[in-house]
C-alpha cells in the first residue's frame, strides 16, 4: 500500500501492544472522544453475527470487539499477535465464550474455509504486509464468507481532514503521557493513522485480493471507514 514506512517490525509491534494492554481500551475511549462504543455497534451490524457461526476477530486485542459476536451466539476466535493483549483479554472476558489464540495475520493458524466471517477492527493498519494478510483472510473464509475491516481513514471534508490530523498528532502524546505507561507507542499509532491510505484505495486492494462485492461505509465523516467483502462462491 502507498503509505509511509513506519520503523516497526512485527516483533516490535507485538511488544508495543504488550506494554499498553492493560489500559488500551481506556485510551481508545479517551482519544476517540467516546466514539469507539458507537463505532463498534455499527461494526457488529456489518459483521451480522448469527448463532452457531464461527467468527474470527483478528487483531482482537483484549477481546472488547469480540464480545458482541459471542453475545449473538457465534463461536468466536479472538486472534492477536500480542500475548500481553491476549492475557488481559482472557481475564477480562472470562464470562464470555471466546477462544483467545495467538495469531499472526500473515500466517493464520487455521484451516482453509474454517470461518463464516473474519473481522478486524482498528488493527489492519499495523499489519506489516496488508495484501498478504488479505490473502490469508480470504483463505480461512468459507465460500460466501464475510470480511469486515474497520479502520481509521480519511475525513471526506477537506478542512476537517486538516483539523483532524492536527488534533491527532497534538492530542495523542500529552494524553498518552497522562494515561499510558508507554506514550511512545501512541505516537507510533498516531503516525500509522496519518500514513494509512484512503477509502477508495483500500477498497481496490481488497478487491484485487480476490474479494467480491467490496463496498465501504464512512463513520464520523470518514474518520473511520468500514469495508466489507465476500469470498467468492465457486461456480
Amino acid at each position: 500500500m502507498n503509505r509511509a514506512r513506519l520503523d516497526k517490525d512485527p516483533g516490535d509491534v507485538a511488544s508495543m501492544f504488550d506494554d499498553v494492554a492493560a489500559r488500551y481500551d481506556l485510551m481508545n475511549d479517551v482519544l476517540s472522544l467516546g466514539q469507539t462504543r458507537r463505532w463498534r455497534k455499527v461494526i457488529t451490524r456489518a459483521v451480522a453475527p448469527q448463532p452457531g457461526e464461527r467468527i474470527l476477530d483478528l487483531a482482537a486485542g483484549t477481546g472488547t470487539s469480540s464480545v458482541p459476536f459471542a453475545e449473538a451466539g457465534a463461536r468466536v476466535v479472538a486472534g492477536d499477535i500480542s500475548e500481553g493483549m491476549l492475557a488481559v483479554g482472557r481475564e477480562r472476558q472470562a464470562g464470555h465464550d471466546i477462544e483467545f489464540v495467538h495469531a499472526d495475520a500473515l500466517d493464520l493458524p487455521f484451516e482453509d474455509g474454517s470461518f463464516d466471517a473474519v473481522a478486524i477492527s482498528f488493527g489492519f493498519r499495523n499489519v506489516a504486509e496488508p495484501d498478504a494478510a488479505l490473502g490469508e483472510m480470504l483463505r480461512v473464509l468459507r465460500p460466501g464468507g464475510r470480511l469486515v475491516i474497520a479502520e481509521f481513514s480519511r475525513p471526506v471534508f477537506g478542512p476537517f481532514d486538516t483539523i483532524y490530523r492536527e488534533y491527532l498528532m497534538r492530542a495523542f502524546p500529552p494524553v498518552a503521557r497522562l494515561l499510558s505507561s508507554n506514550p511512545e507507542s501512541y505516537e507510533y499509532l498516531a503516525e500509522s493513522i496519518r500514513a494509512w491510505p484512503g477509502q477508495d484505495e483500500l477498497a481496490r486492494r481488497i478487491a484485487d485480493s480476490g474479494f467480491d462485492r467490496v463496498q465501504y461505509r464512512n463513520l464520523s465523516g470518514g474518520i473511520v471507514a468500514i469495508h466489507r467483502g465476500l469470498r467468492p462462491v465457486a461456480r
